[in-house]
């Protein structure tokens, strides 16, 4: 099996995250090129990760130029995104990119078009998706032991200022989209598709910053499924400093599930007839230790090799980023609207 010559194009931290498990895999994959706006950053991903004979721009259009490629991973700021999946498209470059795909849903259909016309492989980093815990609610829910989806309630907290680009909703779009879009695609995944949503998104706590900050800071979002499920968005940059968490709970007919992560919950099954109204339901407690990255990536080198989909392709992702966008629409109208 040859490696497929892979380059990665943004070598931030994202870049460096997908290059770290890259490298662990030399028997299918050849880091051939890097690609950044700062070339000395592609440089040094060259010399840390890349092969003896890797390469390096600052420009992508002349990397997909001037190498030859299978698999290009987009790991770009939201509002560097321009044509790189139309030109990967045309060469027949597969593609793993970063959340969200794009700002604006002309872009991201425009993306998905392309890449569906040239028939090449995308995934897109919803690596919640991967999650042990994750996987056996997609079980219980297909399996029918779950029963209907009643209920779904996501939250994200930090606080941080992060990259200076984040912090201005024309480069970044805001938390939902930029952050909290994960929860969103989380909630798509096991409950299916949204039929409305409302939102309020405010900035409360940086009004004041002086280099700028005009994304929301605190957001509450309801969206109605069209399976008749409920979800309960809510999301801060207020919260613990230097402390990334999130929460996930569930409720179905027959279950209530407690995700810690995406590979630890709790399912409590309440079906059950009981004897006693103090007596305990059954819970099963879920904890596995994996890297969802990696999982996320070997799928789509499975896919490439069979032909066959990965588990989040590009339409997945724009269909995340329109449920985000709309939440974000009706914040800025205040009004219910429907996808």
């Amino acid at each position: 099996m040859k490696p497929l010559r892979t380059a990665i194009l943004g070598c931030g931290g994202w870049g460096d995250r997908h290059a770290r498990n890259l490298v662990q895999l030399p028997e299918q994959i050849k880091l051939a090129a890097f690609c950044d706006a700062d070339l000395a950053r592609a440089a040094a991903f060259a010399k840390t990760y890349g092969a003896a004979d890797a390469q390096v721009f600052s420009d992508h259009h002349e990397l997909l130029r001037q190498t030859p490629l299978d698999l290009l991973v987009i790991a770009l700021p939201p509002f560097a995104h321009s044509n790189e999946v139309q030109l990967a498209a045309e060469r027949g470059i597969h593609l793993l990119i970063e959340k969200p795909i794009a700002l604006s849903m002309e872009h991201a259909w425009q993306m998905v078009e392309q890449a569906e016309e040239a028939g090449i492989c995308t995934q897109v980093g919803f690596m919640y998706r991967f999650g042990a815990a994750v996987q056996r609610m997609v079980d219980l829910r297909d399996s029918g032991r779950a029963g209907g989806i009643g209920l779904v309630r996501a939250g994200y907290f930090c606080n941080h200022l992060h990259a200076p680009w984040w912090r201005f909703k024309d480069k970044a779009g805001g938390q939902v989209i930029e952050q909290a879009i994960h929860l969103v695609d989380l909630m798509r995944y096991l409950a299916g598709e949204a039929e409305s949503v409302y939102s309020i998104q405010r900035n409360l706590f940086h009004q004041e910053l002086p280099e700028g900050y005009t994304v929301e800071d605190v957001s509450g979002t309801v969206i109605s499924f069209k399976n008749g499920a409920v979800g309960v968005l809510t999301a801060t940059n207020n919260a613990v400093p230097w402390k990334w968490a999130w929460d996930f709970k569930l409720v179905t007919r027959s279950l209530s599930v407690d995700f810690q992560d995406s590979n630890h919950a709790a399912f409590t099954f309440t079906d059950i007839p009981l004897p006693e109204a103090n007596a305990f339901f059954p819970v099963e407690n879920l904890a596995v230790e994996q890297d969802d990255y990696m999982l996320e990536l070997l799928d789509l080198l499975a896919a490439i090799r069979s032909d066959a989909p990965t588990r989040t392709p590009l339409r997945e992702g724009a269909l995340s980023l329109e449920l985000a966008l709309t939440a974000t629409r009706s914040a800025e109208t205040g009004e219910v609207l429907r996808l």
